[in-house]
């Protein structure tokens, strides 16, 4: 965070990761991820989408943190896999930059980071967990993880670890959840560990013990900024930018 010409603390900026229409060939942006940040007291800004490491490597200077959004399915390369006829189409400069702004300004630098949906399951990937492709041909479950609009209502229930950070935020042991995905953590990875899980197991929510701030979930906060505990989220980001 900087300081203005007059000696006070401005608002940290926070890099949100683009979203991607190959249809348009277009680079868009879901208003709820950039006002909640905002209302939490952040400059959100959208950063390009781009694998320059010499422009990242500007945008990690300049952010005090970083919000995975949701978006693309992530490559089963990634992780190690091949790709299933039910995983969608991967958006390779999406990997490839959010993957150098996780090691090199996340990992290396500290920074602190929120990933929401796809966000929780590349930070997965990326530290050496797997993915489940497409949760309704592989696990089984009665548990709706895909709901249809509108999406500020909940479709299921997750119960949160008790003592994790999560729990210390929200201050109870249950949530309800609005879910828009068909993939998930299949293998938790190393360095993770769980902060709530849905009523059939699938991990909801994770952090990164051992570095300031490095969170993320499986909902969809962004689209209910209604509910009390989408905001505590979003501020807990920018707290951890501040610090």
């Amino acid at each position: 965070m900087t300081q203005n010409s007059s000696g006070e603390s401005s608002r940290p900026v926070i890099g949100v990761i683009p979203l991607w229409d190959e249809k348009k060939d277009s680079l868009w942006m879901l208003p709820g991820y950039m006002q909640g940040l905002q209302e939490a007291g952040a400059l959100a800004v959208m950063l390009p989408l781009t694998d320059s490491e010499g422009v990242l490597g500007e945008a990690a200077r300049l952010c005090d943190g970083f919000l995975f959004t949701g978006g693309h399915d992530v490559d089963p390369q990634v992780y190690g896999e091949e790709k299933s006829p039910r995983c969608g189409a991967p958006c390779t400069a999406r990997d490839r930059m959010e993957s150098f702004l996780f090691r090199a300004a996340v990992l290396g630098e500290g920074k602190p980071a929120l990933g929401i949906c796809r966000g929780i399951q590349l930070f997965n990937a990326l530290l050496g967990g797997t993915l489940y492709q497409d949760i309704p041909s592989e696990l089984s479950t009665r548990i709706t993880h895909v709901q249809g609009a509108p999406y500020d209502v909940p479709a299921h229930g997750v119960r949160i670890a008790p003592g994790s950070p999560l729990a210390d935020l929200l201050g109870t042991d249950s949530l309800q959840v609005n879910s828009y995905h068909h993939q998930g953590i299949k293998r938790l990875a190393p360095g993770l560990e769980p902060m709530a899980a849905a009523e059939d197991g699938l991990v909801e929510a994770v952090y990164m013990p051992g570095k300031p701030f490095v969170w993320a979930v499986q909902w969809h906060p962004e689209f209910a900024l209604q509910w009390e505990s989408s905001g505590k989220l979003f501020s807990a980001l920018v707290r951890a930018c501040s610090a």
